[in-house]
């Protein structure tokens, strides 16, 4: 027992010291992400360079001083009598850290590890060498073996088993070690094994051994085939063929040279860079009225830092150059844009060659690339050269603390303005909702929809007061938007019911036409001027009317599923839609419109024509696509946030990633605003369903079959007026009285459009609801 209680402290100990450092090391690591990966590995080399000098001095020269005392100490008491030579060590390290700038963490890593193990294998051996001395025995018989690296690698595990069984089990750790610093896999040893005995039989300038230091290898150059070409008058090739000119270099008439050379390969083209903007403000705080204080920037979380260059880009441009060549294209990858979550390279077209021939290529460069997600632009605007954007397979995070935090969302202080991400060039995108002024959202299940909504009232949270905007919120689904329930910026509870919904599109248009009302009695053409007017005091209602002018919100209408809508009450709503798309803009009355099945049926044609921003996340057709964009590009796009943006006005569609906001963020942002202030609900809003139709409580002469309607629809559970039609033989007009004075008794339930109403009473209740209607005459 207490031994577990020793081992439990001894964690806790290690624990708390591991976040110590760990802290302290990810705040001296927050200042160097923006140096150039490049700069810290030359840094990384020369720290590497100066420890080897330091470890020369303690070991070789006997240096004084507190320092080398120290490091002469440590070094010996850890590696024994290989200490001396272990500062040559470093410098094949550093060599490999500067000589190659561009490669990844992973060669790093892999070295580290190949390095440790043989290094361990190698002391244990020596340690069993000098007769396995123990720190009983003393220091200095330590230090005159392995040192304490080589007794942990070689006693304990003696004392188990015999030393000669530990040396081979160390033999094979130094295998283990030297394969993987040559990374060499175990199914290759034999062909490494004819390139090192190869390269070193064959004469000079014969083929090397394939092998660099710490375990690099030279890149392979392909052999390629001279292109057979129709002779030409009076014009000569470069020396190496067409593609083989480096950038950048003006093309001149060569000397005629002979054909026989070999081609040298371009070298890869080097990234564009990323747009420059300034440091990252806070969000700007703007004259709030009142004591609402808006949620602090803090709680949106930044994202991952944007990668302007790896391994995968160069591979791609290897590919695509390669593609290039096989088909004898005179073209040339010249550059590319790396993005969150796609890759834009750059191509450009020698003289008179056909942008049909690249763009016809298609599948085989999805083939070159090894993505079936390949999207051809042509042109990229504002160059003369085809994009080909092609996903990443290490994709980064847009976060939408980020976006908010950008130059491009703190230079505007419109609290309408929202965050949707990044494009394929790294820039930051936001758009002001009340510019839009509407927009439609749509795509597959799981593209990034959802999330979309949540970054978009999310914004508004951040950025507006209840004051400044309202928020009307319809969640068919029921659980996608619950998490807003509450918030002051509600104009009424999250409304869930579709016929509610409806109801509540025809709130807001009359809402608008009061609006309207106002504006013309004022004079002004907007409310964002009749706004500016009475907070100045320059408006005062008309005389008699005992009113008292307000500045107006504006007042954001999202819809999650609109699908659900057109179900119910496609007529009431397309018209609710239309009236509002049409004319709510200068009312400050703004519709986001979402749903996940992009049909005709549901986007109709009067709703795209008066929606015209788009938002299109990845469709599983290209009808889809065509139904949300107007052309084709949505069924192209990988999902997960991949996004073509189409703003009001704009020819061609933007490529965005779309901002992630966890739910985590998004509760903290709404707890902070619902302790701000109270929600203020209108109820005249939706309440069409609640309130029953006032109908004629005098039943007359149609007792008798109002009974018999009763008796049809409980005993079948099927309210339908059709039915009442036919088997009661009366007229539309009948059955629908009868139905609608069933409505006002509770009998059923109110009207869902086509579909039959819901039957409210059972069977086995029959009797008392007949009674009671007899009684009650």
């Amino acid at each position: 027992m207490l031994f577990i209680w020793l081992g439990r402290a001894l964690l806790l100990v290690w624990r708390l010291l591991a976040h110590t450092v760990g802290g302290i090391a990810r705040a001296a690591g927050r200042s160097a992400r923006d140096l150039d990966p490049d700069l810290r590995r030359d840094g990384l080399g020369l720290v590497l360079l100066a420890a080897g000098l330091l470890i020369a001095a303690a070991v070789w020269w006997d240096t004084q001083g507190p320092l080398p005392e120290v490091t002469r100490t440590v070094v010996v008491g850890a590696f024994g009598t290989f200490s001396p030579v272990l500062p040559l060590l470093f410098l094949p390290f550093a060599w490999r850290l500067m000589r190659t700038p561009g490669s990844g963490r992973t060669d790093v890593g892999r070295l580290f590890i190949g390095s440790a193990a043989l290094l361990a294998g190698l002391l244990g051996l020596i340690h069993i060498g000098h007769g396995i001395p123990w720190p009983s025995d003393g220091q200095e018989a330590i230090q005159r073996a392995g040192g304490m690296i080589g007794f942990a690698a070689s006693g304990p595990l003696s004392s188990l088993i015999t030393p000669w069984v530990t040396g081979v089990l160390l033999g094979m750790l130094m295998v283990f070690g030297l394969l993987v610093v040559t990374a060499t896999p175990v199914h290759r040893i034999p062909e490494r094994m004819r390139q090192l005995f190869g390269g070193l039989m064959a004469p000079d300038g014969g083929p090397s051994s394939g092998l660099g230091i710490l375990g690099e290898e030279e890149p392979a150059k392909p052999k390629r085939k001279p292109r057979a070409k129709a002779a030409e008058p009076a014009v000569e090739e470069p020396v190496g063929g067409e593609n083989e000119r480096p950038y950048d270099t003006p093309v001149v008439a060569p000397e005629p040279q002979p054909k026989a050379k070999a081609k040298t390969p371009p070298p890869p083209p080097e990234p564009t860079p990323p747009p420059a903007e300034s440091e990252q403000l806070s969000i700007p705080s703007r004259v709030i009225e009142g004591d609402y204080e808006l949620p602090a920037p803090a709680l949106l979380k930044p994202g991952t830092p944007p990668k302007p260059r790896t391994r995968a880009n160069d591979e791609v441009v290897e590919a695509l150059t390669g593609v290039m060549e096989q088909f004898n294209i005179d073209a040339e990858v010249t550059g590319f844009t790396r993005g969150p979550t796609v890759t834009r390279y750059e191509i450009e077209l020698g003289p008179a060659v056909k942008v049909e021939k690249v763009t016809a290529l298609t599948k085989n460069i999805s083939l070159a690339v090894k993505s079936a997600d390949v999207r051809i632009q042509s042109p990229i605007p504002g160059k003369s050269a085809i994009g080909v954007e092609i996903p990443n397979t290490d994709k980064d995070i847009v976060s939408l603390g980020d976006v908010m935090r950008s130059t491009a969302a703190t230079s505007d202080d419109h609290p309408m303005l929202v965050g949707l991400g990044k494009d394929v060039e790294g820039s930051n995108v936001v758009a002001n909702l009340a510019k839009m002024p509407h927009v439609l959202v749509a795509g597959a299940t799981g593209a990034g929809k959802s999330t979309c909504i949540n970054g978009l009232i999310t914004s508004i949270m951040m950025r507006a007061t209840p004051d400044e905007v309202r928020l009307i919120l319809v969640d068919p689904k029921r659980v996608e938007l619950t998490m807003y329930e509450g918030i002051p910026h509600l104009i009424t509870p999250i409304i869930t019911s579709p016929k509610k919904a409806a109801d509540a599109l025809q709130w807001v248009v009359g809402e608008m036409d009061r609006r309207y009302d106002d504006l013309a009695a004022s004079g002004y053409r907007h409310v964002d001027d009749f706004n500016a007017a009475v907070r100045k005091g320059k408006l005062t209602a008309p005389p008699g009317s005992e009113r008292e002018y307000e500045p107006y919100p504006y007042l954001l209408v999202i819809v999650d599923e609109l699908a659900d809508l057109m179900m119910v009450a496609p007529r009431d709503v397309e018209d609710s839609v239309v009236r509002i798309t049409q004319l709510a803009r200068a009312a400050g009355i703004h519709l986001v419109l979402a749903t996940q099945r992009p049909s005709v049926d549901v986007v109709t044609g009067l709703i795209k024509a008066n929606v015209p921003s788009r938002l299109a996340f990845a469709t599983s057709s290209l009808s889809d696509s065509r139904v949300i964009l107007d052309q084709p590009g949505a069924e192209k796009l990988v999902g997960k946030g991949d996004a073509l943006f189409l703003p009001m006005g704009a020819g061609k569609p933007i490529r965005l990633q779309n901002a992630w906001v966890s739910e985590k963020e998004i509760r903290q942002i709404v707890e902070h605003c619902k302790k701000q202030a109270e929600p203020s609900y209108r109820e005249d809003v939706g309440t069409a369903e609640a309130k029953k139709k006032e109908i004629d409580e005098e039943v007359g002469d149609d007792l008798e079959l109002l009974v018999q309607a009763i008796e049809l629809v409980v005993t079948t559970q099927f309210g339908s007026t059709s039915m009442l039609q036919r088997k009661l033989r009366v007229g539309f007009a009948k059955a629908g009285r009868l139905m609608d004075l069933m409505e006002s008794r509770d009998v059923v339930g109110p009207s869902e459009g086509s579909k039959a109403r819901d039957v409210l009473v059972q069977p086995d209740d029959l009797p008392g609801v007949l009674a009671e209607l007899r009684g009650g005459g």
